[in-house]
């Protein structure tokens, strides 16, 4: 396994952040679709700019489209504006850095999908890893009055789970994309499906809410410089995920982004949204963070 994949999900985790952030702080006025669509709209230039580049310093040997491409494109941006949409109202229903945290139940949702469809091997302490993870997300992830406080304290909870679930199938669906056009060429195939997927974003998306709701089109317009932030840091962390998810399975790619986005994002809303996490929720970062670490280092001394 080529380990450029690596560093590719490092940077891709902390531009992730900063682009939650920005989308964060525009859903009060634009909605959590209007934040959704900011990323792929306002991104999208950024998209066609280093896929230019691309194809200008490293072009590809061959270039062809499996058909593959164009099953998975079409449902990997789609499930990607649900999940974004969702992850949106995670973040408003708790906070941010929880909500960030909450769309790590992706991990094991991602293994499996690629386990069952795309021939995935993880190995023993990938899966401890892993599982291991998700215990600490239940651990976050519960409400302070548990059972006793009702399915409104589970609220932020089950948006989290939502957002992982499509987040995991469109990790999937973008590796097979990637694997589809050139396997060796995986910068090139990468940024070539994230124009592609987020020019389909942006266009049936922005029509929809065009139709039904311009004021959150006029929102994202008069805070120019957050959308233009989203847009372009939405682009960059989305170019170098597709690439690692071209590189690795969808499941170690999500691990190692868990690894630079639950204490990154804990942080960033202690400072920015002034917000404070308790104990419990402390160790269940912690036991992410642990099993973020055994799975990917299981992996990379398997390979």
């Amino acid at each position: 396994m080529n380990t450029l994949w690596v560093p590719l999900a490092l940077v891709a985790g902390f531009l992730q952040i900063l682009r939650n952030a920005a989308q964060r702080g525009l859903s009060d006025q634009a909605g959590p679709w209007g934040a959704t669509l900011v990323r792929f709209l306002y991104g999208l230039p950024f998209a066609c700019l280093f896929l230019a580049l691309v194809w200008w310093l490293a072009p590809p040997a061959s270039f062809k489209i499996g058909s593959d491409f164009w099953f998975a494109a079409p449902l990997g941006a789609t499930a990607q504006v649900c999940a974004t949409a969702a992850l949106i109202q995670a973040m408003r229903a708790s906070s941010f850095g929880l909500g960030s945290t909450f769309q790590h139940m992706s991990l094991p949702l991602a293994a499996l999908v690629g386990v069952l469809f795309l021939g995935d091997r993880l190995g023993v302490w990938g899966w401890l890893g892993i599982w291991g993870a998700t215990a600490g997300l239940l651990l976050a992830s519960w409400p302070n009055k548990g059972i006793a406080g009702g399915i409104a304290g589970f609220k932020a909870g089950f948006y989290g789970l939502a957002s992982g679930a499509c987040f995991a199938v469109s990790a999937n669906c973008y590796r097979l994309c990637g694997l589809a056009i050139d396997p060796s060429a995986p910068i090139f195939s990468a940024t070539f499906t994230l124009v592609c997927v987020q020019a389909m974003q942006s266009v049936v998306l922005g029509g929809i809410l065009y139709v039904v709701d311009r004021r959150a089109l006029a929102a994202l317009a008069a805070d120019g410089r957050a959308s233009w932030s989203a847009g372009f840091t939405g682009a960059a962390a989305s170019a170098c995920w597709f690439a690692a998810l071209t590189l690795a399975p969808a499941a170690l790619v999500r691990a190692l982004n868990a690894l630079v986005e639950a204490p990154t994002a804990t942080l960033l809303g202690w400072i920015r949204f002034k917000e404070t996490i308790d104990l419990r929720r402390g160790l269940g970062s912690a036991l992410i963070v642990a099993g973020v670490v055994v799975s990917v280092w299981g992996q990379i001394a398997a390979s």
